[in-house]
Formats: C-alpha cells, sequence, structure tokens
C-alpha cells in the first residue's frame, strides 16, 4: 500500500506541545483525597449521591462517562435511610458494584466503622469494585489514636478513585477544547516569533499555524464574535486575559512566574500564562468546553480561583472604591 502523500503537520516546541496537551488532564490532587492527580479528563468520574439525580449529572449529549462512574454515598445518608438499598436500585445504584460508602470524618468512622462490618475498602474502579467503601479521614493528632485513615485507593499503583464530576470531558470534547487552545495561542500577536524563537522554522510555525486554524474553522471552534464576547479575544481578534483583557504574548507561554526573592523554589514549572475557565467549573455544569476556555495570565488565575469572572471584578471594584474614599489611591479621570 502506497504511503499516503499528505505531508506532515509539523510539531510544535515541545513545551507548548506539553502545555496544551495537559489541558485535557484534571488538576493536581493531593494524597489526602480520594481524587486522582493529573488524569484525563475521560476518567473515571465520582459522582456525590446527592446529585445523582438531578438532571445534569451526564453531559448533554451523552449517554455514560466514558470510562464509568463511582456514586460516593456519605455513611450518614447510607445508614440514616431506611430502605436505602432499595431506593440505590431505582437509580440503577448497587453498593460495591457502582456505589461506594465515602467516610470523610472522625465522626462517622466511629458511628459507623466499617471494619466493625467485615467490610473491605475498594480497590477497582470497574464493577465489581472489590469492596464496599473508601476512607479519607484527616487525623487528629490531639487524641490517642488520632492518626490519618486512608482506605482504598491508596497505594502507588492504584491513587486516587476517580476524578470530580465537574472536571469530566469527553474525548471528542478534550479534543476539541485542544484544538481551540492551540489556535488561541496562535492568534497572540507575536505567536509566530516566539515559537520561531523557541527553535520552530518559520515555515512549520506558518504551516501548523494555517492547520490548526482551517481545523477549527471546519469544526465551527473559531467564531471570533463568539471568542470576544466569552473574554478571549478583542475586537482586532487578538488572544487576551480573560480577567484584565490585556494582550497575551506568546512568550508567557514559555517563561516561567517570577518568584518573590528569598522564596525561589528551583523545581518551579508554573508558566506566566494558563488555562483559564471562563464560567468557572462547579457541580452542576460541565464547562471544560471550547467556547469556555480561554489563557489568561497566572496570578489573574490565582485572583479569579473558582469564583468566577464576574463576581472578581465586582470584588476588585468594591476594593478600589474603599482606597480611593480612604486616599490610599487616586482614580485615573
Amino acid at each position: 500500500m502506497a504511503r499516503s502523500s499528505v505531508p506532515r503537520v509539523p510539531n510544535l516546541p515541545s513545551l507548548l506541545k506539553s502545555k496544551i496537551y495537559k489541558t485535557g488532564q484534571t488538576r493536581g490532587a493531593d494524597d489526602d483525597v480520594i481524587f486522582q492527580n493529573r488524569v484525563s479528563r475521560n476518567s473515571t468520574v465520582l459522582v456525590p449521591y446527592s446529585h445523582w439525580a438531578k438532571a445534569y449529572v451526564l453531559p448533554e449529549g451523552e449517554e455514560a462517562f466514558e470510562n464509568g462512574f463511582i456514586c460516593l454515598i456519605s455513611p450518614d445518608t447510607f445508614f440514616g435511610t431506611p430502605g436505602i438499598e432499595r431506593e440505590l436500585a431505582e437509580y440503577d445504584l448497587e453498593l460495591g458494584q457502582n456505589a461506594l460508602v465515602f467516610y470523610e470524618t472522625r465522626s462517622q468512622w466511629d458511628r459507623f466503622n466499617p471494619e466493625r462490618r467485615g467490610w473491605t475498602p475498594a480497590s477497582s474502579r470497574r464493577p465489581p469494585l472489590n469492596g464496599q467503601y473508601v476512607a479519607r479521614v484527616p487525623g487528629l493528632t490531639a487524641i490517642e489514636g488520632g492518626e490519618r485513615i486512608s482506605r482504598g485507593f491508596n497505594t502507588t499503583a492504584n491513587k486516587g478513585a476517580g476524578i470530580r464530576l465537574y472536571e469530566y470531558a469527553g474525548t471528542p470534547t478534550i479534543r476539541a477544547a485542544r484544538d481551540q487552545l492551540e489556535a488561541l495561542f496562535w492568534l497572540c500577536e507575536d505567536a509566530l516569533s516566539i515559537v520561531i524563537e523557541n527553535d520552530m522554522l518559520e515555515a512549520d510555525a506558518l504551516r501548523r499555524k494555517a492547520h490548526i486554524l482551517a481545523v477549527c474553522e471546519e469544526a465551527g471552534n473559531l467564531d471570533r464574535q463568539r471568542l470576544e464576547a466569552n473574554r478571549i479575544l478583542d475586537s482586532a481578534g487578538k488572544t487576551v486575559c480573560p480577567l484584565c483583557l490585556e494582550r497575551l504574548s506568546g512568550a508567557g507561554f514559555f517563561n516561567k512566574v517570577r518568584q518573590a526573592e528569598g522564596r525561589e523554589v528551583s523545581d518551579l514549572t508554573v508558566t506566566q500564562v494558563n488555562l483559564f475557565h471562563i464560567r468557572e467549573i462547579q457541580y452542576g455544569h460541565y464547562n471544560h468546553v471550547p467556547y469556555n476556555l480561554g489563557w489568561g495570565h497566572h496570578h489573574c488565575n490565582v485572583v479569579v480561583k473558582d469564583s468566577g469572572i464576574r463576581e472578581t471584578l465586582e470584588w476588585m471594584s468594591a476594593v478600589v472604591d474603599r482606597n480611593v474614599e480612604a486616599g490610599f489611591l487616586n482614580r485615573r479621570d
């Protein structure tokens, strides 16, 4: 069979390629929580039982999570609800198959101790789950025997039961989002010169840029008016930070954030520009989707956190007003 004559699309500089790829992964998670650390957004989803009956439990248009789910039930609900097994069955849930009791507090552990019930901590993300419960109870040094309790999905090879519900995205969505985010890099006003500085040939850069913009146009993911309305591009079609609206430099995708003198960290990997959710991620919404993702300054992202852009701007405005009234700041005319 003859090889395809379609020319290969040139690769991005490795740091930029990795940065875009990682947008399809979840946020970091410490060992003392139930979530997996930096895994794909289509991984096993952890669904709180309190959300299971809600209409939004699955993303619109999807019939199932790609890699399944585990429903987490609090001990208070499980042991405090008469006929809980029947209630679970009505939702197609079964303890040990696709549902687990999740212990988070010392009180829950003491009152409904699973070990005294002969229960086993789960170890599989697929049915059967090989257990009935999972536990992440913080340590209490003030009391005897108050050590941290971690049961289930706590080994090096099997760490974390799954991902947060609101972080989920299916493979097609992850791919479309990555393409759009790359296009947004290319729409930074100095993108071409920056990739050339980072060892990409000009001809390769031009070909890669044309390719990804065409891919997004064909998929309907390069509506510039919509991107402008969502604070991702400015009126000239250039990529901006969604909070401060300053145009972004392509250099920010490669340069690390400046560290305070005397507090430097040698292995810092945080760059000046990071992934930015326009509508904040939260239960009830699947916001890792095209047109809700942009690039923003690291420090602007830190300020917004999970509060959302509008709420953050209102808070910032109030802070400025109070400082002006107190005489610490002169408002510009």
